[in-house]
């Protein structure tokens, strides 16, 4: 155990392997959901669905585990929701690429990625972003997640003449989110060890006394027959302009999102000099992905579920990755971890990352007017990169047009302008 501890340096960031342990097994209950979640959407595109679950598997533990040597940080590497969707509705739908093709635009984005985040342009766009939209991003973010947690929970849904209402507490799922919420919650702030874990425990066994229904997607993950589409990229259209739309697009989400949310997590963990590395295996993993035959890898929001449990070092996304490997195993399974048991969770980690307002300055409306559109955008569009997006588009302008466009830097007017051309491509019709 020594020379694990002495690998991740466990004994300089004050933990333990116990507790890192426990933060990578609770990160992975958190996330797993994204096995089922994230093959279906892909299977939209006309790839294979039990090839797309053993890509989703293959490329989330390949993540974990180069988050965990190369950049030693508690970060959850996962094909991201939204990108997945981009993948599918935009590359495959909207502009006519075939599963093969798409796959090897992800190859070339993370490509790209992987030249910003190993060379000067990491830190010279880092640099560029000033420090409210930097706060901004993480209250976005545990906004987002605070959304996810009342979604998954039934607390908040579809509303007859609202977009959204309070859900009917009536309900089993919605009744049991709000136990499993109080247990929760007394557990945290008591700060029992393992806490979240518990939280997990509890609402499994609520749904089995509740005779609440196993997730709709527990028959649908299960493997009739192994499926592999490794290697199947194809990059028969790279001479054409649409292909390289699509690169660029997706580059742009994949660069500024990751760098948002890597940004956030290192923040909530204190670690800010973990951030160069982090981002270097973000990259990396992403541009394996193409190759493993997913969307791209991202750094999740769920990821601060592990360092809200006590995770601070790679051994905890090691952990994390390691389950994703067993996980193949159990895959008809995983659906009987209900919703409202990782709901709670999600919740109280979006209120902790909301508390972040509190560093923001409010009082320069030039600073304050880009930062809260990020904040609302990011949950209300139900997307990271367009919340960034419009954040970074409103900051240079409204500084230009108060006269104080000095105080924004060259490089953030382009990535403004990257931004409005990223706008503007993805609602063309091709």
């Amino acid at each position: 155990m020594k020379s694990l501890g002495g690998f991740f340096g466990l004994e300089q960031h004050n933990t333990s392997v116990r507790k890192e342990v426990m933060a990578g097994v609770v990160g992975f209950f958190t996330i797993v959901y994204i096995v089922a979640v994230n093959a279906l959407i892909l299977s939209e595109s006309g790839m294979p669905f039990e090839g797309a679950v053993i890509a989703t598997i293959a490329a989330s533990a390949l993540g974990c585990i180069l988050m965990a040597i190369v950049g030693n940080a508690p970060i959850i590497l996962v094909p991201g929701m939204g990108v997945n969707a981009m993948f599918t509705y935009t590359l495959v739908h909207g502009m006519g690429f075939t599963w093969q093709e798409a796959l090897g635009i992800v190859a070339v984005s993370g490509f790209l990625f992987v030249i910003v985040a190993f060379t000067k342009l990491s830190s010279v766009l880092t640099t560029a972003i000033p420090q409210s939209l930097k706060d901004a991003i993480t209250v976005g973010l545990g906004l987002f997640l605070l959304l996810i947690g009342l979604e998954k929970g039934s607390l908040v849904v579809s509303g007859n003449n609202s977009i959204m209402e309070i859900g009917d507490l009536a309900q089993p799922t919605a009744l049991a989110t709000v136990l499993t919420f109080l247990v929760a919650l007394i557990l945290f702030i008591k700060n029992v060890k393992g806490h979240f874990l518990w939280t997990i425990l509890f609402g499994t066994a609520l749904a089995f006394l509740m005779n609440i229904e196993p997730s709709a997607n527990v028959n649908q993950t299960r493997i009739t027959s192994p499926s592999f589409i490794w290697f199947e990229l194809s990059f028969s259209k790279w001479l054409e302009v649409p292909f390289w739309i699509g690169i660029f697009s997706l580059t742009m989400v994949l660069v500024f999102e990751n760098i948002g949310l890597i940004s956030g997590h290192v923040d909530f963990i204190k670690r800010p000099e973990a951030f160069n590395r982090a981002l270097n295996a973000n990259a990396l993993s992403a541009f394996s992905s193409g190759f493993l035959g997913t969307s791209p890898t991202v750094a999740t929001v769920e990821s601060t579920a592990s360092m809200a449990a006590g995770g601070r070092t790679g051994l905890t996304s090691l952990t994390t990755g390691l389950l994703f490997i067993v996980s193949a195993m159990f895959i008809p399974y995983m659906g009987y971890i209900p919703d409202h048991a990782i709901a709670p969770i999600l919740i109280i980690i979006g209120v902790l990352m909301i508390q972040h307002i509190r560093h923001m300055n409010l009082e320069d409306l030039t600073e304050s007017i880009p930062s809260i559109m990020l904040i609302v955008m990011i949950p209300f569009t139900f997307s990271i990169a367009d919340g960034i997006a419009v954040g970074f588009i409103l900051y240079p302008f409204i500084k230009f047009m108060t006269g104080r466009a000095k105080e924004v830097s060259v490089t953030l007017y382009l990535i403004a302008a990257l931004f409005l051309l990223y706008f503007i491509l993805h609602f063309l019709t091709f």
